[in-house]
Formats: C-alpha cells, sequence, structure tokens
C-alpha cells in the first residue's frame, strides 16, 4: 500500500480526524465522524481505501441526508461567491475553472442557471469543475437541466464524489 497522507489517517484522535476529512464532503463533516465511530484499520491510510469507505457511508445515508449533503453545496460563480462566503476549498476550485472571472454576460448566465436548475431540482447544480473551461461548465448545465429528478439526482451524488475524491487527492 502506498503511503499517501503525512500522517496515517488510523492514527489520528477524532478531533484530527474530522478536522482533516470532515472538509473532503462539503459542509457535512458528519461523514468523517461517521467513518472515525465505526474505526480505522490499514486499509483506511490510502487514498483508494478512505475515499471508498467515505463513498460507502454516503450511499448508506439514505436519500434524507444525500439531499443535504447536495444542498449543502454552493452556487457557481453565485451570490456567495461574489461575498466570499464560499469555504477554502470550494473558492479554490471554482476559481481554479476561472468562475471568479466570468464576464457579465457569463455570471447573468450562471444566475439565470443556478435560478432554473434550483427551481427544478431542489438543490444546486454540482460539478466538479477541477480541469473544466467556463464553456465546458455551461455546456453540462444547460444538458443537465433536462434530466428527470431521478437522474440529476445520481449525477449530482456522483459529482460530490467526484470532488470529494478529489480533495482527498489533494490532500495526499
Amino acid at each position: 500500500m502506498e503511503k499517501c497522507f503525512r500522517q496515517r489517517p488510523r492514527d489520528l484522535d477524532r478531533t484530527a480526524f474530522v478536522a482533516t476529512f470532515g472538509r473532503v464532503y462539503e459542509q457535512s463533516p458528519w461523514i468523517a465522524e461517521i467513518l472515525f465511530k465505526r474505526g480505522l484499520d490499514a486499509s483506511h491510510d490510502s487514498l483508494e481505501g478512505l475515499a471508498h469507505a467515505l463513498y460507502s457511508i454516503v450511499e448508506e445515508s439514505g436519500e434524507t441526508l444525500q439531499m443535504a449533503l447536495l444542498r449543502a453545496h454552493p452556487d457557481l460563480a453565485g451570490k456567495l461567491a461574489v461575498a466570499g462566503g464560499l469555504t477554502l476549498e470550494s473558492r479554490g476550485e471554482q476559481a481554479g475553472a476561472g468562475l471568479d472571472q466570468c464576464s457579465p454576460v457569463e455570471f447573468q448566465r450562471f444566475q439565470e442557471l443556478n435560478a432554473a436548475y434550483g427551481a427544478c431540482f431542489g438543490f444546486p447544480f454540482i460539478m466538479a469543475v477541477k480541469g473544466k473551461s467556463r464553456a465546458e461548465i455551461l455546456a453540462a448545465f444547460e444538458q443537465r437541466l433536462h434530466n428527470d429528478p431521478a437522474t440529476e439526482f445520481r449525477t449530482a451524488l456522483d459529482q460530490v464524489h467526484r470532488i470529494a475524491y478529489l480533495r482527498l487527492r489533494d490532500l495526499c
């Protein structure tokens, strides 16, 4: 097993574990809390092992908690971003995709799509934007507005898992 993290997750106390890995899923430290309570072993010391364990907790958590997890995400290029209220992780991800440099026309389009998407699905549009351009993000946004609610719920949850995996990888 390849060493990934500075300290093995299984060697961390509860406070350190949740402080380190509780931010992997946006505003949802409960996921890391549950994993810690279940107990950590050598399989959790690798990127893949820890990612799978966190993924499993989300998948087992049920639709109510999954919806809360989706709703914990900010709008892309939204009002929270403008007000400086994003988490450190979200701010870096959105800036990396150039969402902090939208033209007025792009910004307006994001606002319109955020409103339409939220009204349609009841949670914000979620996409792992790392490595994506604003044009790619807008195209995906427009395409996914045509999904049925069940498909979009699953797609959004899959994107949340992708974001979490990328954040874990960054912690390596």
